[in-house]
């Protein structure tokens, strides 16, 4: 007993590996997934008159805009993906570890006595800072991923509302531009709504990333897996894993991603004099997305953001275990 209560404080002491192995994630997932990213906005959030598909956007924002057109608004996301990923894998690892001590702890296995057994870092597929949250079943972690995504929502909105604006300008001459910039867009935004303009969506940001329960409960599965039935090396299992469970997750998410993107760019009107809003509520965005598309208007975009999930979170992944298991 009173080995457990020094090993409790001791573990809990590594809670700020996840919060620093987050950044890494944050920087890796946007290098590899912005292009991706800002052609998935742009077919979102404009009917099948503009863009008869992902490859026609590709083809016109580079050859109007160039390549740096692919990065258009990335420069909150660079701030806003490494902060994001730092809360939300921060959060994730100690969501992991309370709900293994306190709720599924009869899933435990006796902790091996010091010095005879792995550290907590080496003991599973995934990285974990505590002996018991080696141990989690992957429900578990399905409802730690629920948690850290309502955490990290508090700063996804306001970041995703302000990448999505910049994404769907599509002039290359700057002065035609309502917004300079990141810093501009969250301006004229917060001088003529106040807060509640730049959370714009906040509530479909919460409901989109209620999904996370489809990431990280099947990303323990596919780690489980992989390491009992392949002889593959950790990171190539966090790679696999870490693409194959964002893969689901899209699947099951997409939906709402792409009712949460027009709720984003909906004209605000005001004194933005961006034009007329169309949606009062989620309801009636989801309801438009339906009328001018169907069925399939729910899953228009959903190419370029379904090839992106695999490399861009692969490697976050990758990044993010590969950090946790150096960190002391």
């Amino acid at each position: 007993m009173a080995a457990d209560q020094k090993q409790k404080p001791a573990e809990a002491s590594k809670n700020y590996k996840g919060f620093v192995a987050g950044v890494f994630s944050g920087i890796a997932k946007l290098s590899v997934g912005h292009p991706f990213d800002t052609i998935k906005v742009r077919l979102q959030t404009t009917d099948a008159t503009r863009f008869r598909g992902p490859l026609q956007c590709l083809a016109q924002t580079v050859r109007h805009e160039g390549l740096r057109g692919l990065y258009k608004g990335a420069t909150p996301p660079l701030v806003g993906w490494m902060f994001m990923d730092s809360v939300m894998l921060g959060s994730l690892t100690v969501y992991r570890r309370l709900l293994a001590e306190n709720v599924f702890y009869r899933h435990v296995p006796p902790p091996p006595s010091a010095g005879s057994g792995p550290p907590p870092e080496k003991e599973g597929p995934i990285a974990a800072t505590s002996h018991a949250a080696a141990h989690l079943p992957s429900y578990g972690h399905g409802l730690a991923g629920i948690m850290a995504g309502c955490t990290v929502s508090f700063i996804a909105a306001p970041v995703e509302h302000v990448k999505a604006r910049l994404q769907i300008q599509y002039s290359a001459s700057k002065a035609e531009r309502l917004y300079a910039g990141p810093v501009d867009c969250v301006r004229k935004i917060y001088g003529a709504h106040g807060v509640a303009g730049v959370y714009k969506g906040f509530f479909a940001t919460l409901l989109f990333r209620s999904f996370f329960f489809f990431w990280w409960g099947p990303y323990d599965v596919f780690s489980r897996v992989l390491r009992d039935r392949t002889n593959l090396s950790a990171p190539a299992i966090n790679f696999w894993a870490g693409g194959l469970s964002a893969q689901v997750f899209w699947l099951t998410s997409y939906p709402s991603d792409v009712v949460k993107q027009r709720i984003m760019t909906d004209p605000m009107g005001g004194k933005l004099n961006d034009g007329t809003p169309r949606f009062r509520n989620w309801g009636q965005a989801a309801k438009a997305v339906y009328r001018e598309g169907g069925a399939k208007g729910y899953w228009r975009g959903f190419v370029p953001c379904f090839l992106r999930a695999f490399p861009a979170n692969a490697m976050a992944l990758v990044a993010f275990e590969g950090v946790m298991r150096a960190l002391p």
